[in-house]
């Protein structure tokens, strides 16, 4: 069984150190050095429009500075990773007003990709589109939808949304195969919500529940050759030998944990898999930054998969 070594460990940090985003930061203190959940949080409201929405890059593809529902769902992400409940806190607060005044907004949900996106630095894919919407709102709205059911007061309207938009995703993914990028995911944490809300029965979440792991089993990419490429490694739905995605795919997660110790680069941090294309020769100055933010987020997120299956020196 192949560890990242403490030598390995240390010259992670001095990468973050030296290159992440304060944001990236303080989110490397709380999961490795003791760091608060207090600092994450202001950090976050850097980024946070009046409207209570996110923008300005703090999804690192696209430097809208417009608020819109992809970048709140990046932010619930974080929320999540840190463990925050405060549904008082005004960063929370400011993320129901938006999701709640109607804007990038269709019947069946949040929209991923919105107009002004064009005006901004960005990957390819962040370029409005509707088409491309219409197959990658599923997976932003089941995200939304969670966040709103957890941190929402059951007596507003836009929890009432939410109950009306969950029963919509449902439903298309029980007619659908195609849920797009994040649609298994999110699904995943709609369901796991719903039940915790008591409303399991009410949308069938068992008969939803034994068809994800086939979902998520026909989405990872099992072949390591394919790994330096863009595409759904195992930590895209496992996180922890807790995750309900584990059973079954044990042999594929430790190939991945494997891979990370063996790829990482020499005194730094591993390469993200994905460029801007054709808009990166357009956008050069930012896209190189964007890349070196990606790598400070991605090396969280691995390190962290590492710990989970104690795959770090102690």
């Amino acid at each position: 069984m192949k560890k990242l070594s403490k030598a390995a460990y240390r010259e992670v940090r001095t990468w973050i150190y030296r290159n992440a985003r304060p944001l990236e930061l303080a989110l490397w203190q709380f999961c490795f050095e003791g760091g608060t959940r207090e600092r994450v949080m202001e950090m976050l409201e850097f980024y946070q429009n009046e409207d209570g929405g996110f923008g300005n890059a703090v999804e690192p593809d696209c430097w809208n500075t417009e608020s819109s529902p992809y970048a709140v769902l990046v932010v619930t992400g974080i929320l999540r990773r840190i463990g925050f409940t405060d549904n008082d806190h005004p960063v929370i607060k400011g993320m129901l007003n938006y999701l709640d005044s109607g804007v990038h907004m269709s019947e069946d949900g949040w929209n991923f990709s919105i107009p002004s996106n064009d005006d901004y630095p960005r990957a390819p894919w962040m370029t409005y589109d509707e088409s491309v919407n219409r197959v990658q709102d599923m997976g932003i709205s089941a995200g939304l939808c969670t966040f709103i059911l957890r941190h929402g007061d059951r007596q507003s309207g836009l929890y009432a949304k939410a109950i009306g938009y969950a029963g919509r995703i449902l439903d298309k993914m029980k007619r659908t195969e195609d849920l797009g990028e994040m649609g298994a995911g999110g699904t995943g944490m709609l369901v796991q919500e719903l039940e915790a809300c008591g409303m399991g029965r009410r949308f069938d979440c068992e008969s939803i529940k034994e068809a994800l792991p086939g979902l998520v089993n026909r989405s990872i990419e099992r072949n390591p050759d394919n790994w330096a490429s863009y595409t759904p490694r195992p930590s895209e739905f496992i996180w922890s030998p807790e995750c309900p995605f584990y059973p079954g795919n044990e042999e594929v997660v430790d190939l991945e944990l494997d891979y990370l110790v063996d790829t990482r680069n020499p005194g730094g941090v591993w390469n993200i898999t994905w460029t801007w294309f054709g808009l990166g020769d357009e956008y050069p100055k930012e896209f190189a930054i964007s890349e070196n933010w990606w790598m400070a987020s991605k090396a969280i997120e691995k390190l962290s998969f590492l710990e989970a299956f104690g795959r770090m020196e102690k």
